[in-house]
């Protein structure tokens, strides 16, 4: 496995580097591909937020690419919970890779406290969308306080999505059908 270390606002010093690469080689044991790693630890500099130590991961796989974010007070501590994150992710791709048709035999897969129930819709929501720039709808946003907002774009007539970004500015999406 290829590991990459960077630190964002910090040095990444020995200690948490070797923590961290023994924490990540777990990983390794339960990919059978080959794979490469890049974590990045970072300080959130911002007053407000007191998890402020973050720790971010990217695996890339022969199959899908796994993604996790974790963070605490402490960055040991949100290592140990971003590898909890990715080892739970490792195991849901080896079981649906194990349980696709047409690959031979069918292997059971053993049910554990952690599997998670199929993703249920618990609320619906109707409301009007209307039209109006994006700049508008980044005001409507910051007045309800969500952290996106559903709007229909006045100049192409498209429902469009603001939302706020972790750094604290806006995304558009504009879907294309």
């Amino acid at each position: 496995m290829q590991l990459q270390v960077k630190g964002k606002n910090l040095e990444v010093s020995d200690s948490i580097r070797s923590y961290a690469e023994a924490k990540l080689r777990k990983l390794e044991r339960q990919l059978s591909d080959p794979a490469r790693v890049e974590l990045e630890l970072a300080v959130e500099r911002n007053p407000s937020i007191a998890q402020n130590q973050v720790a971010q991961a990217t695996v890339w796989t022969k199959g899908p690419v796994l993604r996790a974010r974790e963070t605490s007070t402490d960055m040991k501590a949100s290592i140990d919970q971003l590898v909890d994150k990715l080892s739970r992710q490792v195991t849901g791709y080896r079981e649906k890779r194990r349980r696709r048709p047409g690959r031979g035999e069918v292997t059971e897969p053993a049910t554990t406290a952690l599997d998670v129930a199929e993703p249920l819709i618990v609320k619906s929501k109707q409301f009007p969308v209307k039209p109006m720039s994006p700049d508008e709808a980044v005001l409507q946003l910051e007045l309800v306080g969500h952290e996106f907002f559903v709007f229909q774009n006045a100049e192409s007539g498209d429902v469009n999505v603001v939302y706020r970004r972790r750094d604290s500015s806006f995304g558009l999406i504009e879907p294309q059908l």
